[in-house]
């Protein structure tokens, strides 16, 4: 579904992003992890059209979309989430959700209907009429995932949506994630949080300084030398 080829984004003399290359398999959950400036989010923001790469390729289903603006991306059916939650406080959560729907359709009661099924996705159907600077932290992630999801993405971007939640609020994110895979669309997630992703990803893509270090399944990728020297540590092996 979507291929990366050797691409690269360089800020004047620093590639944030080496040459990096992966593929991502339809109805699959792919991790991305790695230390703080390995170049995750740069990479997330040159295949959600954020910024245009320097050079290399993105395919999503075989169209190239790098240096494609992001509503072009986004109505080819990529959607994505923000680390740093933005939602319009002064909306209600359902007409927050229906913003995202409206880039799907033009008119307005099919947007309210995208709307109220990306509500029920992420169970905040009783939330819908509350002012969205009134929600909890997880609430606002789970709208911030619902107006993503109303877009009608093929493939969902997720960055960092389990950030200051506590454990009983991490296990229902990742229930969500798992039911929004089931419902058919591919999830590629950045997280650093290493329960979370060795749950829910069936493979796990590892960058460093701009660069891939490591390629492959969980377990293979947790107990790679280079992955836990570079990342993990060895009080995580331990």
């Amino acid at each position: 579904m979507l291929e990366i080829d050797r691409l690269s984004r360089a800020f004047g003399g620093l590639k944030a992003v080496n040459e990096v290359s992966f593929t991502l398999q339809r109805g699959e959950i792919l991790g991305l992890i790695g230390p703080n400036g390995a170049g995750k989010t740069t990479l997330f923001n040159c295949v959600a059209g954020a910024i245009k790469p320097s050079s290399g390729s993105i395919r999503l289903e075989g169209a190239e979309i790098g240096g494609l603006k992001s509503h072009r991306v986004c109505r080819m059916g990529l959607g994505r989430t923000y680390q740093i939650v933005r939602p319009f406080n002064n909306l209600t959560v359902f007409d927050n959700v229906i913003v995202g729907a409206l880039n799907r359709s033009r008119r307005m009661q099919e947007a309210r209907l995208l709307a109220m099924d990306a509500l029920q996705v992420t169970g905040l159907i009783p939330m819908k009429d509350m002012l969205a600077v009134n929600l909890t932290l997880p609430g606002r992630k789970r709208l911030e995932i619902a107006r993503a999801l109303a877009t009608g993405p093929k493939l969902l971007l997720l960055d960092e949506v389990m950030a200051g939640l506590n454990p009983t609020e991490i296990e229902a994110a990742i229930e969500l994630i798992r039911d929004i895979r089931k419902s058919g669309i591919t999830v590629l997630i950045v997280e650093h949080l290493m329960r979370v992703i060795t749950s829910v990803s069936d493979r796990i893509v590892v960058l460093h300084h701009g660069q891939k270090l490591a390629e492959g399944d969980p377990a293979t990728v947790m107990n790679d030398p280079a992955v836990i020297e570079a990342y993990l540590g060895e009080d995580f092996l331990a």
